[in-house]
């Protein structure tokens, strides 16, 4: 059972995620806050494997409560869950600790599905997210070419190189005609290959190709 934390200053939009989430024959919803305050004590507390955290809330606001949740408790996923889809915010959540970005306007089933992939230890971006996060990225025009055929295979640079456009398993699986469960092993397997460089999660390593391999914009 996946232990869920809803944080929101919404009391309507918070409550009726709740049963809607509860509804799912493995999700929990463990405990519920209005501002990321609440949402810390919470965590220290309820120690849930998954947080769903707005952005802006009083007293405490979502991007602090990501930032000291993450510090202190790293295991705790985070996935931000918010009305709004400022560069800022989006940049700044993914920075401090969370690993998915969603939209309010996500229907709760693909809710459910982004809280299950996190749980398993992939990162989630909202389709209009993953754009504006790959548009931040600069490319630095006097970095050092970096050797990836001594790390990755070239099949793995093909999956790579398909995370940087921001495309999910299933997408790169019927692109590559590989299976699902397949991809699924060469995305750890680049991962382990880019800890070297300081990549940790999904996020990371398409941020990550984005920089180093020649993608289209």
């Amino acid at each position: 059972m996946i232990r869920v934390l809803l944080v929101d200053d919404q009391d309507f939009f918070r409550q009726g995620l709740a049963t809607l989430l509860g509804a799912e024959p493995d999700l929990t919803i463990v405990g519920q806050g209005k501002d990321g305050q609440k949402a810390i004590s919470l965590a220290d507390e309820l120690q849930p494997d998954i947080i769903l955290m707005d952005v802006r809330m009083p007293i405490c606001d979502g991007i602090v409560a990501t930032r000291e949740i993450h510090r202190r408790w790293p295991w705790i996923r985070i996935l931000v869950l918010t009305t709004f889809e400022d560069d800022e915010y989006i940049w700044q959540s993914l920075h401090l600790g969370a690993l998915g970005y969603l939209l309010k306007r996500t229907p709760s089933k693909q809710v459910a599905a982004a809280i299950r992939s996190l749980h398993q230890g992939y990162s989630q971006l909202g389709p209009t997210i993953a754009p504006k996060v790959f548009a931040q990225v600069k490319k630095p025009m006097d970095s050092p070419k970096i050797q990836l055929e001594k790390i990755l295979s070239k099949r793995e640079l093909d999956v790579l190189r398909l995370v940087g456009q921001g495309q999910s398993n299933q997408e790169i699986a019927r692109r590559l005609c590989l299976s699902e469960g397949t991809v699924k092993n060469y995305v750890t397997r680049i991962l382990n290959g880019l800890e070297q460089f300081g990549v940790r999660d999904r996020v990371q390593a398409a941020l990550w190709a984005y920089r180093h391999l020649d993608l289209p914009s």
